[in-house]
């Protein structure tokens, strides 16, 4: 069984930084194949991993649609065909493998998209000890019920008092949603002076995380997150890859 761990939090915090180093540091360890599931439409997943998507989810959908309509798919369900597509577009790495959620294409809703997503994603997880999701701001795509179980949720904010009344919102949905969250952890990124804000511990203890993790604001990361540089090109001494390691760590990631 996969070991999940989903990133998320508001727009703009490092969601998708954070996320490439959890499936990089993952590698790093030993502990791959990792599938990576980039969750967000306007997020850059691929780009911090160092591949290339080309095509995503909201893309085979509406392929899928077409050739439906069009009547050339004899003898296959449309949601058969759906999640042979959606397996067709994992972008294959050596250690790990991507597949991107992208924006919906042509009209109608994600229902089915997300019904095949959720059953390729049961069927794919068997195949990787690890999986990773990015997810996009909030959490809505834990609210189409993708995903119900994780083994760890990582809830990302920068240290303003906005930052973290947006975490203790976002735990409240979680909650409402009932996903059941083995292991919750709050990081405080982007942190000028190294030091805590005292509302972040408030805020461990009020919703019972069991990790609360501080990170820099780096100047090495904010170079290479600007100029779509892969992270495994990150100094090996860098501080926020240092705070992942801690961080998978002290979670008991196995």
């Amino acid at each position: 069984m996969s070991y999940t761990i989903a990133i998320t939090g508001k727009g703009g915090v490092g969601k998708t930084t954070l996320s490439a180093l959890a499936v990089l540091r993952l590698v790093a360890a030993g502990r791959k194949p990792v599938l990576a599931v980039d969750a967000d439409p306007n997020s850059c997943l691929d780009a911090a991993l160092g591949v290339r998507v080309e095509h995503t989810v909201g893309g085979v959908r509406e392929e899928a649609r077409i050739l439906a309509g069009e009547g050339r798919t004899t003898g296959v369900a449309k949601q058969e065909l759906l999640q042979l597509k959606i397996a067709q577009s994992l972008v294959e790495a050596s250690d790990f493998d991507l597949l991107a959620m992208g924006r919906p294409e042509g009209p109608g809703c994600y229902c089915y998209a997300n019904n095949a997503l959720r059953a390729t994603l049961g069927e794919l997880a068997d195949d990787y000890p690890y999986v990773v999701i990015d997810n996009e701001a909030g959490l809505e795509n834990l609210s189409r019920r993708i995903v119900r179980k994780l083994d760890l949720m990582i809830m990302v904010t920068d240290p303003s008092a906005q930052g973290l009344e947006t975490v203790r919102r976002l735990f409240g949905l979680a909650r409402e949603m009932e996903v059941k969250i083995k292991q919750l952890a709050v990081v405080v990124n982007r942190l000028r002076d190294g030091v805590l804000p005292a509302s972040a511990a408030k805020l461990q203890a009020e919703i019972g995380a069991s990790l609360l993790v501080g990170l820099p604001d780096d100047a090495e990361v904010a170079r290479f997150a600007e100029a779509r540089t892969p992270l495994r090109s990150l100094s090996p001494d860098n501080q926020v890859v240092a705070g992942m390691d801690r961080l998978l760590a002290q979670a008991g990631v196995p």
